[in-house]
Formats: structure tokens, sequence, C-alpha cells
């Protein structure tokens, strides 16, 4: 099976957790992305999905919450040279859909559903097709 560093994105979206939410809603909006890393200088502390910018909507109030309220607070991590496998069975057990790659602390990369189905397909798919 690949290594996680083979098919994870480096070109992230990254908020803090004093940022408005709806800023960091249109960040990722803008790059047509799913999940923002948040964090404290260089040090993850969170996630911020599409999943959790719905439920702020549906709540109410975005126009002054935080992305602090919001997110995911220490998130489920991978290393990049761990397998793809690993990084799916982490999605499926976990129920998310976005995993931070972090190396010595520091999140060096994103790995979605997405990108595992990418995989499945060009190992499966007819070639052509």
């Amino acid at each position: 099976m690949a290594a996680v560093a083979d098919h994870m994105s480096r070109n992230l979206v990254t908020v803090t957790a004093d940022e408005l939410l709806g800023v960091a809603a249109e960040r990722m909006a803008a790059r047509r992305v799913g999940a923002a890393l948040v964090l404290d200088g260089e040090r993850l502390v969170g996630i911020l999905t599409e999943r959790d910018v719905l439920r702020a909507v549906a709540a109410g109030g975005v126009d002054t919450a935080l992305v602090s309220s919001w997110m995911t607070a220490g998130p489920e991590t991978i290393e990049p040279d761990e397998t793809t496998e690993h990084a799916a069975v982490l999605m499926i057990h976990g129920g998310f859909r976005h995993l931070p790659v972090v190396e010595d602390g520091s999140p060096v990369g994103i790995i979605s559903i997405r990108d595992l189905v990418r995989i499945t397909l060009e190992d499966s798919a007819p070639r052509g097709a």
C-alpha cells in the first residue's frame, strides 16, 4: 500500500483559533477545500471542516463566531510515512473525511477520503475508460 506522503495535499489552508468563522469559511470556499488546519504558530491545535461550518450556520450567530468555538480540537493525525490503508482505517473508524499529516509535530499535509478513493480507482479502473 502507498505512503500517505505520496497522496496528501501539501497546499494547506490554515487559520487560527481566534479568527472569525466566516473569514475562515470564505478562505476554504475560495480554495475549494473541505477543511482548514487550525494552527497556533507552527503547532496544529485543531481542524475546521465544512461540517463544522454547517453546524455553526444551523445554530445561528456565525457573524461573530470564532473558529475556536466550532473547530475539532486535538484532531487525529497521521505521519507521512504511514500507509494510505492506515489513513483509511483511521477515517472510517473516526467518522471523519480529512486527516492532518504531521511530521515532528508540525503539519506537512492533509489527506482526504477523496484522495483515498482516487488511489482505489487508479488501481482498479480500466485504463482509457
